[in-house]
């Protein structure tokens, strides 16, 4: 199925679909509040009948915007944006922890008929200006499949420690509140996404259990409002973040389908880790972006035929 590429010059890169449908908008250009730590996002995404499947500034948390990589405990420092976990106090609003992500271009940019591959060079600024990280992030939308009602975007970061010290990345977890481990890159669903289905390859245990888990990938159903008709999302691993011959530290997924909707591929859910001077780390993740209630063979399936 061909596909559309927009490129609106520094403000943001739209994809749209043979029908018109427009899937992907990743926002380079952020918006204004720098308590929302400032950053590219992408919002909206659709599936192929035009769902929308993720959810931009919801009331209860403005700093959620659709699918966007944070860090929510960077030594001292909060790249998730919004109120700051401090043990012992709870969430507090501390604007001068909150570090920000400035796009610094696109080295790479390919859009042919099917497929857009685009690589973004980012530095990760914290609050007093100093400027922390190199990021170089790849985003590719491919495989996009009119027949099976799904399509793929993958997701890369490659993050290098600029500082002359080490960078600490942890979690509110880390911090001390149980099971809230959640940083990393992060979807915020619809509302019509509370409440959803959550499954693993192995197991129907439900968001609640799977909070905190390991495994290849995670997938989030739901019926919307407004349309009869379901959608489905697949959050998944390389398989390189797995078996730790990139990755520098092992994830877990946060996730939650009440009160809200939210995936995050945790990076430091339960221990925190350091990135030294002038090192690197590495992760590659990949969503499929479906049409219609997947149960979990069709997901493994569907995911077995999309090689890395």
């Amino acid at each position: 199925m061909t596909i559309r590429v927009t490129h609106t010059h520094g403000e943001a890169v739209a994809v749209t679909a043979a029908d018109g449908t427009e899937i992907l908008r990743y926002v380079y250009r952020p918006d204004p509040d720098p308590f929302e730590a400032r950053k590219p996002y992408a919002h909206p995404v659709r599936t192929l009948s035009g769902r929308t499947v993720t959810g931009y500034r919801p009331h209860d948390h403005r700093w959620h915007k659709g699918l966007q990589m944070t860090a929510s405990h960077l030594s001292g420092q909060n790249f998730w944006g919004g109120n700051s976990y401090v043990h012992g106090e709870g969430y507090l609003r501390l604007p001068e922890r909150v570090g920000s992500m400035r796009h610094d271009g696109f080295p790479e940019f390919r859009a042919e008929a099917d497929r857009l591959a685009l690589t973004e060079d980012l530095t990760w600024i914290e609050n007093g200006g100093e400027e922390w990280a190199r990021e170089v992030r790849g985003l590719t939308v491919h495989s996009v499949d009119e027949e099976a009602g799904a399509w793929a975007l993958d997701w890369s970061v490659r993050l290098t420690n600029t500082r002359s010290e080490p960078l600490v990345f942890g979690s509110p977890t880390t911090a001390g509140r149980e099971m809230a481990g959640y940083t990393g890159l992060q979807w915020r669903g619809p509302r019509d996404f509370t409440g959803g289905t959550v499954f693993a390859p192995d197991t129907d245990a439900g968001a609640g259990k799977l909070m905190g888990s390991q495994g290849p990938w995670l997938a989030f159903t739901t019926e919307h409002d407004d349309v009869d008709g379901h959608s489905t999302l697949v959050f998944a691993h390389a398989p390189e973040n797995l078996d730790g011959s990139s990755a520098i530290h092992e994830s877990h997924w946060f996730v939650r389908s009440e009160p809200f909707p939210t995936v995050a591929f945790s990076w430091a859910f339960f221990e925190e880790f350091e990135l030294p001077p002038g090192e690197s780390f590495a992760y590659r993740y990949r969503l499929l972006i479906a049409d219609g209630a997947w149960d979990r063979d069709r997901v493994g399936t569907h995911l077995a035929g999309l090689p890395w």
